[in-house]
């Protein structure tokens, strides 16, 4: 056996090295190879553990959230006992433990325009395991600009997607989705609900992307939408064709230009940063909690109590034309009262980010979390 290989390693990877296809060089490959995934939730749980099981060298994982029991009806790499921890913490420890052989890199922030060059550039291969369409954006774009394969999936109730993203070879996440939907139609998983098995099964196929990516095996799905359908247990495949008016693919619009369409394809929402210095600097605006009562109690940012059910009933007491802030636990809520107020006339409306939770991530870790 090639001495490239621990003792170990050759027990470890018995069954890689007998396969056609993989082999001595293959699995070479695959301990050469540095992997990121975005995002250590619902996808990205099986996502890592296999890859992690496969041998893959170095696998950098990035999340900035932190373990509810929500998450553990589809997140597997979590239990009971470590909610409130840091999901890349408690990540490294169980793939460590899965297979303590590999280097885990860990991010706890979220990828942003800040920082994603810096980090995507020391990968060969990315993995979108997000939930949300600026993030999908953003990684395609650093993705494409840095020549990175971009393995890509998404769940939804019953209903998964996986592509794979190649520069150069095929299209691009923004031929898929030129534009992103209303904010107010896209709920993630926590709002819109999914089946907790079927990230298990579609963060699994991203997995065995990544893999024949790295090999250069079989035929990944470059230029294709695999579409599967839990409740029919139907696998569906729809060419992606290029947009000749992408405007990463087709039109070579520089690189630099395409933050502003990343910024503006969310523009009702507001990041909790930007609140923080909208506050610091004691800008005029109206801020608006639209949970429940109970909800206040247990911590809230100081704005005016006005639950979604009771909205209408408060909004003479408003300024129409002043900026107004919407916040509720995450986004759900927040995105409802948005069209609400849009419709009564109010201009100047802007959606708190992900809500109380994650300015408690990231800003003001004292508040209580529920």
């Amino acid at each position: 056996m090639d001495t490239y290989f621990t003792p170990e390693e050759i027990e470890r990877y018995r069954s890689h090295f007998a396969l056609s296809g993989v082999g001595i060089e293959g699995q070479k490959k695959l301990k050469a190879a540095r992997v990121l995934c975005v995002g250590v939730g619902g996808l990205g749980s099986p996502l890592t553990l296999y890859l992690a099981a496969a041998g893959i060298g170095t696998l950098g994982i990035i999340d900035a959230d932190h373990i509810e029991v929500s998450n553990l009806q589809r997140q597997i790499l979590y239990s009971d006992n470590e909610k409130n921890r840091p999901k890349v913490v408690v990540a490294k420890d169980k793939l460590l433990q899965l297979n303590p052989l590999v280097n885990i890199e860990t991010y706890q922030e979220m990828l942003s325009e800040d920082n994603a060059l810096s980090i995507i550039k020391k990968y060969d291969v990315v993995v979108d395991a997000t939930d949300n369409y600026a993030s999908r954006f953003l990684i395609n774009d650093f993705c494409f600009y840095l020549k990175k394969p971009n393995v890509y999936a998404s769940v939804f109730q019953f209903e998964g997607q996986l592509s794979v993203f190649m520069p150069k070879h095929g299209p691009c996440y923004r031929c898929l989705y030129p534009d992103s939907p209303p904010e107010n139609l896209v709920p993630n998983c926590a709002e819109g609900g999914v089946l907790g098995v079927l990230p298990g099964v579609m963060g699994s196929l991203q997995a065995l992307e990544v893999i024949k990516c790295i090999l250069g095996i079989g035929k990944p799905l470059i230029g294709k939408l695999l579409v599967f359908d839990g409740l029919c247990m139907s696998f569906k495949e729809f060419e992606i064709q290029k947009n000749n008016k992408c405007p990463i693919c087709e039109k070579n619009i520089p690189f630099s230009d395409l933050a502003h369409t990343r910024i503006t394809c969310n523009p009702k929402m507001l990041s909790v940063q930007a609140f923080k210095t909208l506050r610091d600097e004691n800008k005029n605006f109206t801020l608006i909690d639209v949970r429940e009562p109970f909800e206040f109690n247990i911590c809230n940012l100081g704005g005016k109590l006005m639950p979604l059910g009771e909205l209408s009933q408060h909004l003479h007491k408003l300024d129409k034309s002043q900026l107004t802030i919407v916040h509720c636990k995450f986004d759900g809520r927040s995105k409802q009262a948005l069209s609400l107020l849009e419709a009564e006339g109010f201009t100047q409306v802007k959606i708190l980010e992900g809500g109380i939770i994650r300015w408690i991530d990231q800003i003001d870790p004292f508040l209580t979390r529920y």
